[in-house]
């Protein structure tokens, strides 16, 4: 990074190229907000011409092989294979695996708090080496002390309070509800940790509104900055025909916020009419309530688990389909939706959350319908899949809208420049400018 000029912190250099340490605590790489966010926002940075280093737990993200990944692993109680799994006293060997291990014990979800003392650290170390901390809704305790090190900024997507909301209203047993409440106490310590931080970026309006009431960070310390999407691997694929009734769907986690039990309900009601339903999901079966649910619904053979593909593999299996299903109960942007819209798929999606922000308006480039209600997720479904003429004349014209909307707001590009925005001001607060001048970048 440059040196100062005359007018002090005003005056840092804003074309230098800046050295990003960017952290997440966990980055599944194909599908769920964070690995996905994380591999293309940290691409377009490197395109840029900045420098970027990511710091992460398991799942580790794909990244650009121009972007250097530091694995920060941790106890990983929480994989897919064995869930929820209790550490063997061996396994726990420095500060981090002891607070994953204890909030644990507690039946609190431990991997934010364990990660941000892990990348303290870690960055104590090399504090001389960063002009700035990327934080991607970690939000750890140790996010303190890291920002009293190096100038640093977060990333909230949304508040997990809604996660939190969600699945008790979907849990009847009171003893389960204690046990939910108790896994979630982690959100109080990222709202705490977000109020303190200089900067907080925020993906769409509806997630700024929640994060103000839920988390009490205040308005003036968010800034709105959209993801992204990129239109060129997005894309209409017109050699491939489209299956007659297939629908496609995104599942990163089997939680009531992600409404897939709407979706399932709804299409098992659609196949009492018609019987070429079939419904693709990206994502691997877990045991839970909703692979309970497709049992008790009978539709076992009409559902195809993906997992594990490539993105040009994804772009495959929207042109192999007829739609594309948003059933959240809210979503506080929804990359999913707008990869969707990009290649052109018409797309079926309630208005939960930030949704009909993102989406647009019923009818022009979407259909949409209330979250949460499983007769109007099938009758807008119904609507998307009338065989007619005007049924396809109607999905093409809304597949086509809705590209030109993504196109239009959306890019990793766009994304990745406003960022960068959000970082220079960040590194022109006074406080920040001690900073960099005690570690010598400037």
């Amino acid at each position: 990074m440059s040196a100062v000029a005359p007018g002090g912190a005003k005056g840092l250099d804003p074309n230098a190229p800046l050295k990003i340490a960017y952290l997440t605590y966990r980055g599944k790489p194909h599908v769920g907000g964070q690995g996905v966010y994380t591999r293309h926002l940290t691409k377009a940075l490197v395109d840029l011409g900045h420098t970027v280093e990511v710091f992460s737990g398991q799942p580790y993200p794909v990244l650009d092989e121009r972007v250097t990944l530091h694995k920060l692993p941790s106890l990983d109680l929480w994989n897919e294979h064995f869930p929820g799994r209790m550490p063997g006293y061996w396994e726990v060997k420095t500060k981090g695996d002891l607070a994953e291990a204890l909030t644990h014990l507690k039946g609190t979800f431990g991997e934010p708090l364990a990660f941000s003392v892990r990348i303290y650290e870690a960055l104590k170390k090399r504090q001389r080496d960063f002009d700035l901390v990327h934080d991607n809704q970690c939000l750890g305790y140790g996010i303190l002390g890291v920002e009293k090190m190096i100038p640093t900024i977060v990333t909230l997507h949304h508040p997990i309070t809604r996660d939190r909301a969600l699945e008790m209203a979907h849990t009847p047993n009171r003893r389960k509800r204690r046990s939910i409440g108790r896994w979630y106490n982690f959100v109080k310590m990222q709202g705490r940790v977000a109020s303190r931080m200089p900067r907080v970026v925020v993906v769409s309006e509806n997630s700024i509104k929640d994060i103000h009431a839920d988390m009490g960070v205040s308005l003036d310390r968010m800034r709105l900055v959209p993801v992204g999407v990129d239109p060129d691997l997005f894309t209409a694929l017109p050699g491939i025909t489209r299956q007659t009734g297939r629908l496609i769907t995104t599942a990163s986690a089997d939680v009531a916020l992600k409404g897939l039990s709407y979706l399932l309900e709804a299409m098992a009601k659609l196949r009492t009419e018609r019987d070429d339903i079939r419904l693709t999901i990206i994502g691997k079966p877990r045991e839970g309530a909703s692979n309970d649910l497709i049992d008790r619904l009978g539709l076992r053979p009409h559902i195809d688990f993906v997992s594990g593909v490539s993105d040009e593999r994804i772009v495959e299996l929207y042109a192999e389909a007829e739609l594309a299903v948003v059933p959240s109960l809210y979503e506080g942007f929804s990359l999913p939706a707008i990869e969707a819209m990009c290649t052109g798929i018409c797309l079926v999606a309630t208005d939960g959350g930030a949704l009909p922000e993102v989406t647009g308006q019923d009818g022009d480039t979407v259909l949409q319908c209330k979250a949460g209600d499983v007769e109007a997720l099938a009758a807008a479904l119904r609507r998307g899949l009338d065989p007619s003429p005007e049924g396809a004349a109607l999905r093409a014209r809304i597949g086509a809208a809705g590209r030109q909307r993504v196109v239009e707001r959306w890019s990793w590009k766009h994304c990745a420049q406003l960022t960068v925005d959000q970082y220079r001001e960040v590194l022109a607060m006074p406080a920040n400018v001690q900073k960099l001048r005690t570690n010598g970048r400037i």
